[in-house]
């Protein structure tokens, strides 16, 4: 007599659609930053600056570096270093993903982390650097880095995913 294999399911398909609706976040964050990286490339030559608000600008800098500049003087090495953490930090956030597709908050600071990374790895494989352009500023005496959208959403990612975790302990 034949026995039956029990096949184990992945996952049921409320967590399938769950890791599935995580995942199109971070698309969406992709989608919306390179729209914007496109934008401002076309309109904008290398430095120049359009004046919006009294604290705020638009401009086209490059970042061959981390945030806020950090290693952009190096000899190189730093874009392959930072392409390869950005991809790295992807496929464990996709493993998490998956794993806690049911905790909401968690999942969403996680889909705009992976959505930022993203968008400054195509950056860094397309062009060799990131596109920054939102430059704010208090008068002329001091300038907060340029950022972009994908960097936006990793700040705020992480401030969500410090919220969860205070939630978490407080319970």
């Amino acid at each position: 007599m034949a026995t039956k294999k029990k096949v184990l399911p992945v996952g049921n398909s409320r967590s399938n659609g769950a890791f599935i609706l995580w995942l199109g976040i971070a698309a969406i964050i992709v989608l919306l930053d390179q729209v914007t990286k496109i934008t401002i490339t076309r309109l904008f030559s290398y430095a120049e600056t359009l004046s919006v608000t009294s604290f705020f600008n638009l401009t086209l800098v490059y970042n061959k570096g981390a945030a806020f500049s950090m290693l952009a003087t190096e000899s190189g090495w730093q874009r392959y270093f930072f392409t390869a953490l950005g991809l790295g930090a992807s496929a464990y956030i996709s493993w998490l993903l998956f794993k806690n597709s049911s905790q909401k908050l968690f999942c969403a600071a996680l889909s705009l982390i992976m959505g930022g990374a993203i968008g400054n790895v195509i950056d860094r494989v397309l062009y060799g650097h990131v596109i920054d352009f939102l430059d704010f500023h208090y008068q002329e005496i001091y300038h907060f880095p340029a950022f972009n959208l994908a960097d936006s959403a990793i700040c705020l990612g992480a401030a969500l995913f410090i919220l969860d975790e205070l939630r978490r302990v407080n319970k």
